[in-house]
């Protein structure tokens, strides 16, 4: 067993990966043998990530707020907090917070032989991101 203290500080995600202002949180790193990696990632409205892809696929739950996520070619889901959304290996995908909603979720992958968790594609246009549905609250 081994116990780590919370001294990472908290993130600003790049602007490379994502539109909008976004926070990461370090939960799991990869070290030794063990390949995890899984952050809980705070989506302000309107955040969201770009277009990427993960070389062992990508678990995310939600804990709080109302998001999106969306995979190439598919329609936007709403997700809410106790979803979970899994994203194949190599599948094109985003996610983020709805327009007037914060959302955060924790982000879980396997990293590769190399390490690589991602591989990161274009920003997802305002237009591909205004066909979401409407949300419903309540």
């Amino acid at each position: 067993m081994q116990v780590t203290r919370n001294k990472i500080a908290t993130t600003a995600g790049p602007s490379e990966w994502f539109t909008g202002t976004v926070y990461i949180d370090a939960v799991a790193m990869p070290s030794g043998d063990a390949r995890l990696s899984a952050s809980s990632v705070h989506f302000t409205p309107g955040a969201r990530t770009a277009w990427h892809t993960h070389p062992n696929g990508q678990t995310i739950f939600v804990t709080e707020g109302v998001g999106l996520a969306q995979r190439r070619n598919g329609p936007i889901e709403v997700i809410r907090p106790g979803d979970r959304v899994f994203f194949d290996p190599g599948e094109d995908h985003w996610h983020g917070a709805a327009p007037t909603r914060f959302m955060t979720h924790l982000a879980m992958l396997d990293v590769d032989e190399k390490g690589k968790s991602a591989t990161w594609g274009e920003h997802v246009s305002d237009a591909e991101y205004a066909a979401a549905p409407a949300i419903e609250e309540g």
